[in-house]
């Protein structure tokens, strides 16, 4: 079965940029979802993954967190494998 990724997102985040570059280095396909001005979907993306701030990032459908934690999995040699 494929990976599912989804980015929750917002156009004005460096952190955002910087998730979506180390996914798009990895050749990963994701799904964005832009929460600028909608608060329906900012209030989905926190009951979702408990986070209040973009990026959020689920990796099949286990939220990971933001891009700070997506980069810990990258550097502890873990986001091959929830990506694979």
């Amino acid at each position: 079965m494929p990976v599912k990724v989804t980015v929750y997102s917002s156009d004005l985040c460096g952190f955002c940029f910087r998730a979506k570059r180390l996914l798009h280095s990895k050749e990963v396909a994701f799904e964005e979802i832009n929460v600028d001005g909608n608060m329906d979907v900012r209030r989905q993306m926190m009951s979702l993954t408990g986070g209040r701030t973009v990026p959020q990032i689920i990796i099949n459908e286990q939220p990971v967190g933001g891009c700070d934690e997506l980069y810990a999995l990258e550097r502890a040699g873990k986001l091959d494998a929830l990506l694979s």
